[in-house]
């Protein structure tokens, strides 16, 4: 996920995400990628408001590794597969009555290692295997796992498991402490792995005193089982802290993987309905603009089973504010949801839905659509929503991206507009990014003839009969939205 750094799934979500969330409609979109499955879900949520921080190297990185995915997706689903086997090979060898001694934690440990090492084998293979990735993170990874999981590796592995069942008994040296107790226990490699049984045969012994335990006699057993566990002790914690590491790789494998899944189930379901999507071309964020091709609301497209909806094509490159006018139910709230969400799927290095799409990172993403009447609320909808564009002023940084939906219209006209003149002037001062939908007619003709560079005028089409083709074009504001045509609509019969 990152050149540097894992992927942080416990990484805190910016303070606006349930805004987000319920104005883009976001749950969709998790939920394509989830399939149900609920670590994908956390995944892609996490990755996604993560994403909001990423530089324009990182996201291309991102887009390299995703490429390989979409090229070679069942290796990539085979290698999620065998993550989650180590995962879960722990699972499949209990512990037993008397799992907290050391000599079951060995036992266990051995046993969990021999399962880990057959899925590590099968890990090497599917990396020597393959040649069709071009990515920097794939090659590094492939790399690394060749490197670092050779035949020499797994046989030492082996050997040391081998030698850790102690088919001939424990070899543990120890010293006599205050009182003739025993001390400084250390387990021993025995001398006899490395000889033949002829030079086994051969060989001076070290001189040795024997004790054979009486079949009947209870305590001695304890004691000397007592004796071995204290000897095996240092070692059964070294090898279940073996497992425990090789089994963090795979976690932070499958977690790492896990959004390249999502992404995969994302695609193919868009795909199969024939809806574009394209790796957009991520700009710095201090260059503020947009250009883009067919960009289209993916998560409508997601409720009509991946079917094409309308798409939208806009130049506004070096444009910091985009003014949104026109018919009612034109398709502007549409719109202004496709932009937020390429916005985050392009910094958390996702394809868009659109044909071509390239535009400025941005430091933060708010947004501010109208709200439903709350009969719970102690003061009126103008204040509740001055209240929540108080909250984002307070969160706001340089070359951040505000998407304003319908603001600052609970009151009349005149009001409205003024406070909307205000409040873009001055978000316009801090360099923050502006996409604004309104019905407040002085505002957006007063802004229009001032003839701003740095300002684009959209208004949402309606053909002479009322027709709304759900498509914006660049003309100026006009005066009504044609709410005749839902009177006429609602009450012609």
């Amino acid at each position: 996920m990152y050149v540097d750094r894992d992927f942080d799934l416990e990484r805190q979500s910016p303070w606006n995400d349930q805004s987000l969330i319920q104005d883009l409609e976001l749950m969709v979109l998790f939920n394509a990628m989830a399939q149900e499955d609920g670590l994908l879900f956390d995944v892609a949520k996490a990755a996604v408001f993560s994403g909001l921080s990423m530089n324009v190297a990182e996201i291309q990185y991102r887009q390299d590794i995703l490429k390989d995915c979409l090229r070679n997706p069942l290796v990539v689903r085979q290698l999620y597969d065998l993550s989650i086997r180590a995962i879960e090979t722990p699972r499949r060898i209990t512990w037993g009555i008397l799992g907290m001694y050391p000599d079951s934690i060995l036992t266990r440990s051995i046993d969990v290692l021999g399962l880990l090492v057959t899925v590590l084998k099968e890990l090497r293979s599917v990396a020597i295997a393959q040649a069709g990735f071009d990515s920097a993170g794939f090659k590094n990874l492939f790399a690394m796992l060749r490197r670092e999981l050779t035949d020499d590796y797994f046989a030492q592995i082996l050997d040391h498991l081998k030698a850790l069942r102690f088919r001939k008994g424990v070899l543990v040296s120890a010293g006599l402490g205050r009182g003739n107790k025993g001390v400084n226990y250390v387990l021993r490699r025995s001398g006899e792995l490395e000889q033949t049984w002829i030079a086994r045969l051969f060989a001076k012994q070290p001189p040795s005193y024997s004790y054979h335990l009486h079949p009947r006699d209870d305590q001695g057993a304890k004691a000397l089982s007592e004796l071995r566990d204290r000897g095996i002790h240092l070692a059964a914690n070294a090898l279940a802290q073996a497992s425990d590491h090789i089994l963090s790789f795979f976690k932070m494998l499958r977690v790492e993987l896990a959004f390249y899944i999502g992404c995969l189930n994302l695609h193919e379901q868009l795909t199969k309905g024939g809806t574009p999507t394209c790796f957009p071309t991520p700009l710095e964020s201090d260059k503020h603009g947009r250009s883009f091709e067919g960009l289209y609301d993916i998560c409508l497209s997601l409720q009509h089973h991946g079917r094409v909806v309308v798409g939208n094509d806009l130049r506004a490159d070096d444009k910091g504010i985009v003014i949104i006018t026109g018919a009612n139910q034109g398709g502007k709230s549409t719109f202004l949801r496709s932009v937020g969400l390429a916005q985050l799927m392009m910094q958390c290095g996702l394809f868009v839905g659109a044909s071509r799409f390239s535009g400025s990172t941005c430091e933060s993403l708010f947004t501010h659509f109208t709200r439903a009447e709350d009969a719970s609320m102690k003061s009126g909808k103008l204040d509740e929503e001055l209240g929540r564009m108080n909250e984002i002023v307070e969160h706001l940084m340089p070359n951040s991206l505000i998407l304003l939906n319908e603001s600052f219209a609970a009151t009349n006209e005149r009001e409205g507009s003024e406070i909307a003149r205000q409040i873009i002037s001055a978000l316009s001062e801090k360099k923050v990014q502006i996409f604004f939908v309104t019905h407040l007619f002085t505002f957006a003709s007063k802004l229009y003839q001032k003839q701003r560079e740095e300002t684009v005028f959209l208004r949402a089409e309606r053909r002479s009969d009322g027709t709304r083709t759900f498509r914006m074009i660049e003309e100026a504001p006009l005066e009504t939205s044609y709410g005749e045509d839902l009177y006429k609509e609602l009450f012609a019969n």
